[in-house]
């Protein structure tokens, strides 16, 4: 196994398991939360070193933040970046273990 750099641990931050994640991973596709200043090469040296796969591409996603009430205050979730990463076939992740 080749020695990660601890940077990678701040580009990708956490496995997204939604509903829509599920059904991109019938197709080799995994969902990552990662930092907002990651860019695509950066993830997808990140995503090969941490989890020894081969990647056949990066789609990034930016999400705004919404509009909350809590208590009858109202407050701004985060802004998050999401990674959509395709993997070369035969090549898989286990998302459920973590980092």
């Amino acid at each position: 196994m080749t020695t990660t750099d601890p940077r990678h641990y701040d580009i990708i931050i956490a496995p997204l398991i939604t509903e829509k994640a599920t059904n991109a991973s019938e197709f080799n596709k995994v969902v990552f939360k990662v930092a907002m200043t990651a860019t695509k090469p950066q993830i997808k040296e990140a995503v090969e070193k941490l989890f020894d796969v081969k990647v056949k591409s990066v789609n990034t996603l930016r999400r705004r933040g919404k509009w909350k009430a809590f208590r009858g205050r109202y407050g701004r979730t985060s802004d998050t970046k999401r990674a959509v990463v395709t993997l070369e076939e035969g090549q898989t992740i286990d998302v459920t273990t973590g980092l």
